[in-house]
């Protein structure tokens, strides 16, 4: 896999260059955009998204939105509902309506390819959120560093449990962060499964995301009688999932399962200690960076961005965040601490006395 994760600046002179421009960061790719994007109004976005189906995008939405609207520009949304050829016919609309720059969360990593020629055709820039589209030379792709996440995801799984027979619920097919999630899991784990320390006794795609290809995995294994030590789950939906099908059993919070977007419920299960770790993706950090750099392009002024992703044809400039694994030893200092979520709806289900001290 041609999957090029970070073009790190190694001298000063080129971090200073970039300060320039953009700011030049410790750990993130991303860039300061304050001083360029004032006095925009008048500029159109279409956000075409995928899905609005999990928690997480439905905060992408609203913080790219307030952000974009707070700069001048408006933004038509839409919502393709997991459906490729509907995404297709939006970005259409959308086109037809003038905007000035597309972002978009694709359904299909490979078909949506469709979407950024129809675009650029038009004279369009496109931006390609947090989903990487294949073979397209979308002008710039915005996400996590999601090898990094899947990475953190098996790290945190092996510490609690280095042997073991193992789960590893696998995201969409059609989405390609789920092949970077692999592609960190097996990073971690090959070293195990190569001394026999890790079996995988069952392995699946999920559809579209879907809870109940998670579920009925997870049944069906523990219905042949295979003792589960650890499930890895693409996301925190269908961990989720992976505990409500041991529950049945009796078996949650006996056997280790991780996920990644911190939900709400996710950060609940950690610290009620159905799952041992979610890893937390800074939404507002991305979503606020897309639409600064979606004003800031349809302006015609250029980026410079170090990093570079091979979506299989192009490289193609990359703004990366870094994720951060939580557990409930950092809860406080990571989801509370960023306002992510609030610590009485976190520890709703748990004594007062027990929540962390301020």
């Amino acid at each position: 896999m041609r999957h090029i994760r970070a073009l790190k600046a190694s001298l000063l002179i080129v971090c200073l260059l970039v300060l320039l421009t953009t700011g030049c960061q410790e750990k993130d790719s991303a860039f300061n955009f304050q001083e360029d994007i004032n006095d925009k109004d008048g500029i159109k976005i279409g956000f075409s998204m995928g899905t609005l189906q999990e928690e997480r995008w439905q905060r992408d939405r609203d913080i790219f939105v307030a952000r974009a609207q707070e700069l001048g520009a408006e933004v038509i949304v839409l919502n393709a509902y997991n459906d490729n050829e509907e995404q297709i016919r939006q970005v259409g609309y959308l086109i037809e309506q003038g905007i000035d720059i597309l972002v978009i969360i694709p359904h299909d990593a490979e078909k949506s390819t469709d979407t950024v020629h129809m675009a650029k055709k038009a004279g369009i820039k496109v931006i390609s959120y947090d989903r990487l589209i294949r073979n397209a030379n979308a002008d710039l792709y915005i996400s996590f560093d999601n090898v990094r996440v899947g990475e953190i995801m098996a790290e945190e799984l092996t510490k609690e449990v280095p042997t073991g027979n193992y789960i590893i619920l696998k995201g969409a097919p059609t989405d390609y962060n789920s092949t970077m999630f692999y592609e960190g899991y097996m990073n971690v784990l090959n070293d195990y499964i190569e001394r026999g320390d890790i079996k995988v006794v069952a392995e699946i795609w999920a559809k579209d995301w879907a809870r109940e290809e998670a579920f009925q995995c997870v049944e069906e294994t523990l219905e042949k009688g295979i003792e589960i030590n650890g499930i890895i789950a693409g996301n925190d939906s269908l961990a989720a999932a992976a505990i409500e099908a041991l529950s049945e059993k009796r078996l949650a919070g006996k056997v280790a399962v991780v996920g990644h977007d911190a939900d709400l419920s996710a950060c609940q299960r950690v610290v009620e200690g159905t799952q041992l770790m979610t890893v937390y993706k800074p939404i507002e950090k991305i979503a606020k960076a897309a639409a600064e750099a979606a004003i800031k392009m349809a302006g015609g002024q250029e980026l410079f961005v170090l990093d570079k992703i091979y979506d299989g044809k192009y490289e193609v400039p990359y703004l990366m965040v870094q994720p951060i694994p939580v557990t409930i030893d950092n809860m406080k200092n990571t989801i509370i601490k960023d306002s992510f979520h609030r610590m009485e709806d976190i520890y709703i289900n748990i004594p007062e006395y027990l929540w962390p001290k301020e």
